[in-house]
């Protein structure tokens, strides 16, 4: 996983200032190297940290910009040798003209790509659409806070060469998945493979382009460039456990938009509640039956079919409302299925309630036979309080511990 610490331009392509620079002045901090380092590691530990409340599994390495400067002024140098680039005054180029197929991934026509269409005109360019390799320290670079030498000068590289660099340094020349966001088809995946396959000479690079689709908020896509309501997922941690926040996200497809509410949030958090709390209850439970297997085949089906997750939710469902199944075999083919969803389901114990909790619980039912519903939420919201979630089912309230 790549970690963009220095070249990223607040435009896609390159125009506008390094976005690492604009958060030192943001955050009112000295302009100098020490200070661009020191923020970028704070985002970084503070994005590692949103990973592990979400459980996501980490990379096996994180990649900074910043140290493999070396491998991206030697890939810069392969394409060079290769008859792709020219250079000005002020930087290294590549020459779109020169690659076959340009665009193919977001089936880009060369003839619509007309100039300042998707970037800022740079005179120094032959095609508007050519993309910068390496800046060169001068004109509005000039006193840029991070350079570096090179053979082509003093300067630092492009956004998109680094991941190119990192990755193939890492990963090999060829490899088979390439993810990110869907807005970064047009200008930033398609400069990767023209400037991969220039410098290396294989095709293709990848095998399968994974993007995802945006989360919105009342159709606007959601952050923070847009200027809007923007939520962090420590904002959310007050109320909501944030794998809440990961079982909303498995209910829509990753290729189609998920529209982000808190009333939706709300209605993910009281799934999930109910799904740990039927898992809990198969964890003690002797009743014997018949195999998950057509299950298991289902939901394996539905994973393999490009990662169809709200497909395999309803799987999963399925198999917890099937009563004919063995509940230790269920619950077995439960938490293999949760080797997907990241849910946490195999952490969940037997639970021993406090008398206290239990009390509480019982006091609760007698307001509910009575219909006092406002006394009803308040003895719920005591109960989730004290680290206890109490649900209602046909068969009287469930009780489970908050993770």
């Amino acid at each position: 996983m790549n970690i963009t610490d220095v070249g990223h331009l607040t435009s896609d392509a390159d125009a506008g200032e390094d976005k690492m620079m604009k958060a030192l002045k943001r955050e009112n901090l000295p302009i100098n190297k020490d200070s661009m380092l020191k923020i970028a590691e704070k985002y970084t530990e503070h994005f590692k940290k949103d990973l592990n409340n979400l459980n996501i599994i980490f990379p096996d390495i994180f990649c900074k910009a910043t140290e493999h400067i070396p491998q991206m002024i030697d890939m810069i140098k392969k394409i060079q040798d290769n008859g792709y680039t020219y250079e000005s005054e002020s930087a290294v180029y590549f020459d779109i003209s020169k690659f076959k197929n340009y665009g193919k991934l977001a089936q880009l026509k060369m003839e619509n790509l007309e100039a300042g269409a998707r970037v800022e005109i740079d005179k120094e360019k032959i095609n508007p659409n050519d993309f910068v390799l390496w800046f060169k320290a001068t004109g509005k670079h000039k006193n840029d806070v991070m350079q570096w030498d090179s053979i082509f000068g003093r300067g630092f590289p492009g956004w998109h060469i680094e991941c190119s660099a990192m990755s193939t340094y890492y990963l090999g020349e060829q490899f088979d998945i390439h993810t990110g966001g869907m807005d970064l088809i047009p200008v930033h995946h398609t400069n990767e493979i023209a400037q991969t396959e220039a410098a290396t000479k294989k095709h293709p690079w990848v095998k399968y382009w994974m993007h995802g689709e945006f989360l919105v908020l009342n159709k606007e896509k959601l952050s923070k460039s847009t200027g809007g309501s923007f939520f962090t997922l420590d904002s959310l941690t007050n109320k909501y456990d944030p794998l809440s926040y990961r079982y909303l996200c498995l209910t829509a497809h990753y290729r189609k938009p998920l529209n982000f509410s808190l009333e939706a949030l709300d209605s993910s958090q009281i799934s999930f509640n109910k799904l740990r709390s039927k898992v809990q209850e198969l964890i003690n439970s002797k009743k014997e039956g018949l195999s998950p297997e057509a299950y298991i085949e289902e939901f394996q089906a539905s994973i393999n079919d490009d990662l169809n997750m709200p497909q395999a939710l309803a799987v999963l469902w399925n198999l917890i409302k099937d009563e004919t199944i063995d509940d230790q075999q269920k619950y077995d083919a439960i938490v293999n299925f949760d080797r997907i969803f990241g849910l946490k389901l195999n952490e969940i114990k037997s639970l021993e309630i406090p008398e206290e909790i239990l009390i509480l619980v019982e006091e609760r039912e007698k307001m509910r036979t009575v219909k006092n519903w406002q006394e009803s939420d308040r003895i719920r919201q005591l109960i989730s309080e004290k680290g206890y979630t109490v649900l209602d089912s046909g068969n009287g309230p469930v009780i489970t511990k908050s993770i």
